[in-house]
């Protein structure tokens, strides 16, 4: 019998979903950008918000809150369906996506919540896919810097000012025009 997945009201979870016998599933953009579309897609039947992502070649990272009233086994559920259903049918494939159940941690204190970020930032670096952060296109800072837009929620202030990648933070009040 598995464990139940701890779940905490109000939460933030890093999440990770690999690919079904270790697949390198996401190898080709037009399949990231799927991903990509269906999280927009579930925001239509969903509320939460997307903190943090990287795909990888054979597994996802997502760093997400689901909004008040909603559980995170619901909304990943229909993502992670939903996918393996367009992605199946986008390649002429049948059976199994994913290799499990996705996993999923409570983030339970700033420093957690740091540290997991930058943790999946820096993912496609660790796996020596590129030399640069910035160079990679399917992680959470250039996704919030290039787009698409709808994916992610606004970078929250404090990590602006403690995670360069992001930008400058504009501590000076809009200009009156």
């Amino acid at each position: 019998m598995r464990k139940p997945r701890k779940t905490q009201k109000g939460a933030t979870y890093h999440v990770v979903a690999r690919a079904n016998r270790k697949e390198f599933i996401f190898r080709r953009d037009f399949i990231k950008d799927l991903f990509l579309e269906t999280i927009h897609d579930a925001h239509d039947r969903y509320s939460f918000r997307v903190m943090n992502i990287c795909i990888m070649s054979n597994h996802v990272h997502l760093m997400i809150k689901p909004d008040n009233g909603e559980n995170i086994s619901r909304v990943m559920q229909w993502i992670l369906g939903v996918f393996a259903m367009r992605f199946n049918r986008e390649l002429g494939l049948q059976g199994h996506v994913w290799y499990d159940r996705f996993k999923s941690k409570v983030i339970e204190s700033f420093r957690q919540f740091l540290a997991t970020f930058l943790y999946i930032s820096e993912n496609p670096l660790r796996a020596g896919l590129v030399e640069s952060v910035d160079e990679y296109k399917y992680v959470g800072n250039r996704i919030i810097r290039d787009g698409p837009t709808d994916v992610m929620n606004d970078v929250p202030g404090v990590l602006r000012l403690l995670v360069p990648c992001f930008g400058p933070l504009s501590l000076s009040p809009p200009k009156a025009e």
